[in-house]
């Protein structure tokens, strides 16, 4: 009877625990939440502060050459500076934004330039002007290809080297994740519309046959129609690493602050907003969750430019915030 009584107490405390569990751990983020999306309003509706440059550099990673684009605010540094890294089959300008001259990053250049911030944006080795053959592209590849980037950023006059952020779009995102664990020198993380699970990504983008085709490949190409119609061709480690590459695993080594922001309609690096969860779940220090009414690349493709544009107040709000 006792134990009976004990029973139908649970029951009626249980959902009520778990009510008042849920509410404690959803305040605790909210507040920051609010100061974060109100800092990044007033900075969509804030002036250009200085002029910017843009110069083509390179430098060299295993022997080939890496092409970017340096845009430094111009006035008396130094100033903090972003590493922009790019997405799958992408280049260092990433993709138009429909209906305005600018690329995805050529517009994150500037808005961030304007603003104080000096960034470089990179062809990985492989693709773009840089040296290399896309076949023999791999995450492990573009993780030391982003680690020699912040070497070069490091050196430049101008630059705060105490002060590198990666900001990494899509694959971009798992590269700039696994570089952040890797590198003490990023300061901070922010990633957008970031491959959290590699083989459910690419099971989806490529098909799993796929993927069990390419391990099996070796050092023959083998060649894949995407699912926009462009054919493709990638050796077997880039397959490989699909399967051995968890940045998820490598974020956990980051201490620093971490941004994720993803699109609530984003199809291709799904479930969301789990998919950018599992970055927070597994990181220890300042972070943040940010769902935007957007797709993978934020809209930038049906000629939208307000979800691109709140995606880089955001990343610029947390970036001076932390």
């Amino acid at each position: 009877m006792f134990s009976a009584l004990l029973s139908r107490r649970a029951a009626v405390w249980a959902p009520r625990l778990a009510l008042l569990l849920c509410l404690v751990l959803l305040a605790m983020p909210l507040s920051a939440q609010d100061s974060l999306a109100d800092s990044a309003a007033a900075l969509a509706d804030s002036m250009a502060q200085y002029s910017v440059s843009e110069s083509d550099i390179n430098f060299s990673n295993q022997g080939q050459t890496i092409v970017g684009t340096l845009a430094m605010p111009e006035g008396d540094g130094p100033f903090p500076a972003a590493l922009l890294l790019h997405g799958f089959t992408g280049t260092r300008h990433e993709l138009p934004v429909v209906q305005t001259e600018d690329t995805m990053f050529s517009r994150a250049a500037r808005w961030l330039g304007e603003r104080g911030v000096a960034s470089l944006r990179i062809d990985f080795r492989g693709s773009g002007e840089s040296e290399g053959a896309w076949e023999d592209t791999t995450f492990s590849g573009q993780i030391a290809d982003a680690i020699a980037a912040l070497d070069y950023l490091e050196t430049l006059e101008g630059v705060d080297g105490a002060n590198l952020s990666i900001i990494g779009l899509s694959q971009g995102g798992l590269v700039g994740a696994a570089a952040a664990g890797r590198d003490e020198r990023v300061s901070n993380l922010v990633l957008w519309s970031a491959v959290s699970n590699p083989v459910m990504s690419y099971g989806i983008l490529l098909g799993y046959d796929t993927l069990l085709a390419g391990v099996a490949a070796g050092d023959d190409p083998l060649t894949i129609v995407l699912p926009w119609g462009a054919e493709t061709a990638l050796k077997g480690p880039f397959f490989e690493d699909i399967f051995l590459v968890d940045p998820v695993a490598e974020v956990a080594n980051f201490s620093g602050p971490l941004l994720a922001i993803t699109g609530s309609r984003d199809t291709t690096v799904t479930p969301q907003p789990h998919a950018g969860q599992v970055f927070l779940d597994y990181h220890n220090g300042a972070e943040a969750l940010v769902v935007l009414d957007g797709d993978h690349i934020f809209d930038v493709l049906a000629g939208v430019t307000e979800v691109i544009d709140e995606a880089l107040a955001y990343s610029l709000a947390w970036l001076q915030g932390n």
